[in-house]
């Protein structure tokens, strides 16, 4: 944790140097800025430090401190190895290792992530005066396009958080979930998402269940192709609003719509946005006389999570073959019943 010159646990917060009155103390505050600086694009920032929590808080809340405790999405102080720490921050933010970079100016610290947790970005770290130098020419932070969600993600994370400490006051998930006041909006693809809809096609998203990857462009001409179905969701609760965490693309062949793209975001699984999302699908292609929804499902290292999806949603397998591609089917039913029963969605209930 990059407080400022000195140990916080060592040399007492009152002796840490950080702020204008000494050199090393501006190049502290300076690469203080540059990390809020990231906050500010939406890059998460999180504290892995080896200390008592309250030790290590007190540098935040000195008053020449630039970043404060509420900059960071999640906080671990404690005596744990940096490694465990790392995969427990990530398991909470339901992210994966390679999400994050990690930066420490103790180099058998960096070794210890670097060798225990795969995939996590482990700079060396040399002198305080290179630290900016080394992240901004790392690449790690280029921001290739950007959305309101993106200025929104650490409030995001941090109303998630909030989602989970209620969830522990329930003994029964489905009223945990009622008592979350869900609110629900699902469209077909609209200009002003477009940019968003590619975003998330081309994150390294745990559920994705064909892992596609669409331009702009791309998306702009499924949405104008009459050939296509295209959804995409927004959710939002009593704590906050998610932004555009689903979406969907089928094509359609005839009285099939078969799904080439069906992927969420990390953040809401198991909300029952997947139902609802299924409930508008299917009653999208019952108004375009489709009857038989197929499914596909292409496993990678990271999207294991979503073997199952389509069973879960009723859909029979039709074929698997010898690397795990799957193809399942859904026949609609006229009294199709609708799985979504705790999300408010606007327009439809």
């Amino acid at each position: 944790m990059f407080y400022g010159g000195g140990v916080i646990g060592d040399d007492g917060v009152e002796n840490i140097e950080i702020g204008q009155e000494t050199a090393i103390g501006q190049v502290y505050s300076e690469f203080q800025s540059y990390l809020k600086s990231l906050k500010e694009l939406g890059i998460l920032l999180t504290v892995n430090s080896k200390n008592e929590e309250k030790t290590a808080l007190e540098g935040l809340h000195r008053p020449d401190s630039i970043l404060k405790e509420d900059d960071f999405v999640s906080i671990r102080a404690n005596w744990n190895p940096k490694d465990k720490n790392l995969s427990d921050i990530a398991a909470e933010l339901r992210l994966l290792p390679e999400s994050f970079v990690f930066v420490d100016d103790n180099p058998a610290e960096r070794e210890i992530v670097r060798n225990g947790l795969n995939g996590v970005s482990v700079p060396e770290m040399d002198q305080i005066e290179h630290y900016i130098e080394v992240l901004d020419r790392s690449g790690f932070f280029e921001v290739t396009s950007f959305s309101t969600d993106d200025l929104n993600r650490n409030e995001m994370y941090k109303e998630n958080a909030k989602r989970a400490k209620e969830q522990s006051a329930f003994q029964d998930y489905g009223d945990y979930l009622k008592s979350l006041e869900m609110k629900g909006i699902i469209k077909e693809f609209e200009p002003i998402y477009m940019s968003r809809v590619s975003q998330l096609t081309n994150k390294s998203n745990q559920f994705n269940l064909t892992t596609k990857r669409y331009s702009q462009n791309e998306i702009q001409e499924i949405a104008e192709d009459k050939a296509h179905i295209t959804l995409y969701g927004k959710l939002e609760d009593k704590f906050g609003d998610n932004g555009l965490v689903s979406v969907v693309i089928g094509k359609i062949s005839g009285k099939e719509l078969h799904i080439e793209l069906w992927l969420m975001s990390c953040r809401v699984l198991k909300r029952d946005m997947e139902y609802a999302m299924m409930d508008e699908l299917v009653q999208r292609c019952q108004k375009a006389g489709i009857n038989q929804i197929y499914g596909y499902y292409y496993p990678t290292v990271k999207n294991g999570m979503v073997k199952d999806f389509y069973q879960l949603q009723g859909f029979g397998k039709v074929s698997e073959d010898e690397k795990g591609n799957t193809v399942w089917l859904y026949s609609i039913e006229e009294n199709y019943e609708k799985k979504n029963k705790v999300i408010y969605i606007d327009g439809d209930l």
